[in-house]
């Protein structure tokens, strides 16, 4: 048992004392709050960055010469870096806050041995879970009791449901797509793996981009020449008595060598392209992602789970026999005994009345399709049509259909009727 963690029966679940104690050590499902730097640390970071340094050294160093206008400019220049750069913090920061993997609905929990619906963030350790197609998984913890099917895409990209039974792990961030488990919490909120890429999403990780590290080589070198040349000339002008006024304008000659000019540029560009990728909805945490993004070679994405809702909805019927099909397929829809997010969609789009079943398969990703026996013998099939094709009797007249439909993106199911 792990420590902290109340060990419950399934059938049973916690008691009231015992959540309540729960809540008291800090060991509930609580929303991940930290992970972002403060606005302080943003405005300090950015007005005291190694480019502003310079740019005020070099504003001090001109105002002490009487040069006022470019004293302005080079201070000018650095308060605008600053402004850009910050401004762009502190927006990615407030989107990064209100980022949550999790969901707040409603779950259910075992408390004394009956169900309850209670808010994800009263989850404590050791409660007991019942996890139902169509919800999301909000705590870390093995199935106790029952089988669930779990889209874990939004973890790990991978489309195809993964089957959890008894002793198996379910992840928070999760959805159960198919199945009814019962689960135990073991690790919840920052604790908890949807909370832990959380934390990882809003972490600081500021580094500088290639094209930043030559610049500032550059700048830093050509600092250490202006002040070694600096050096000399005074060197010189003590030595040969030059006038002040003499000294006061090569040192100031010297000094615009330093290309604060550039530290400018390179804030509009990165600026630009910030605002650029914020249109098309991208989230620019950093204003130097902009270059970082340009060395990218190769971008791989998970072709669904991921860049979709999961969210299903009825999109059409096309008869195949000539007969409608949407009377048989609402009754099947509505005689699931588990139902899952097709079935669920199907039956919301297709309401009916349930049929007496002689015998039933419930759908699993390893099959691709589930069946129904009615009581008056008839039998019905859905599911993939390539699962089904082998065993139609023109697999072909149902190839074309299906290659039109699934080309304009869309997911195609086959209603089959056994022969007799």
């Amino acid at each position: 048992m792990a420590a902290g963690i109340v060990e419950a029966a399934a059938d049973e679940g916690l008691s009231a004392a015992q959540v309540a104690a729960a809540r008291r050590a800090g060991r509930a499902n609580a929303p991940v709050t930290a992970g972002t730097r403060g606005y302080g640390r943003i405005l300090r970071t950015n007005v005291f960055s190694s480019y502003n340094t310079i740019l005020f050294a070099i504003g001090l160093v001109l105002l002490v010469l009487g040069r006022y206008g470019d004293a302005l400019t080079s201070v000018g220049l650095g308060l605008v870096n600053a402004v850009v750069g910050a401004v762009q913090e502190m927006r990615a920061k407030r989107k990064l806050d209100r980022l949550q993997l999790l969901d707040a609905a409603e779950v259910t929990v075992v408390r004394d041995g009956s169900e309850q619906r209670v808010p994800a963030a009263d989850v404590v350790s050791g409660d007991v879970l019942v996890v139902r197609a169509g919800e999301q998984v909000v705590v870390d913890g093995p199935v106790l009791t029952g089988r669930a099917e779990a889209d874990e895409s939004l973890l790990t990209g991978e489309s195809d449901p993964v089957v959890r039974t008894p002793g198996d792990l379910l992840r928070s961030g999760s959805h159960c797509v198919a199945g009814t488990a019962r689960q135990r919490a073991t690790a919840v909120g920052a604790d908890s793996y949807a909370g832990r890429l959380t934390l990882q999403a809003r972490a600081d990780t500021t580094e500088a981009t290639p094209l930043q590290r030559r610049i500032d080589f550059v700048v830093r070198l050509t600092m250490v020449l202006v002040v070694l040349m600096s050096g000399a000339i005074l060197a010189q002008a003590f030595l040969e008595g030059f006038s002040l006024l003499r000294v006061v304008q090569i040192t100031a000659v010297l000094s615009g060598l330093v290309p604060y000019g550039l530290f400018f540029l390179i804030a509009v560009a990165y600026t630009r392209g910030a605002a650029r990728l914020a249109g098309r909805g991208a989230l620019v945490q950093q204003v130097n992602a902009v270059e970082a993004v340009t060395h990218v070679d190769v971008v791989s994405t998970d072709k669904t789970g991921t860049l979709t809702t999961g969210a299903l909805r009825l999109d059409g019927l096309d008869p195949l026999d000539g007969t409608d099909p949407g009377p048989v397929l609402a009754r099947f829809a509505a005689t699931v005994s588990d139902p899952n997010l097709t079935s669920a969609a199907l039956a919301a789009a297709l309401p009916g009345t349930p049929w007496e079943l002689r015998d039933e398969v419930a759908f699993t990703s390893s099959l691709r399709w589930s069946g129904q026996v009615t009581t008056g013998g008839e039998a019905f099939v859905l599911g993939a049509p390539d699962a089904l094709a082998p065993h139609l009797d023109d697999p072909d007249a149902v190839a074309d259909r299906v290659e039109a439909r699934t080309a304009a993106g869309l997911r195609v199911l086959l209603l089959a009727r056994a022969a007799r």
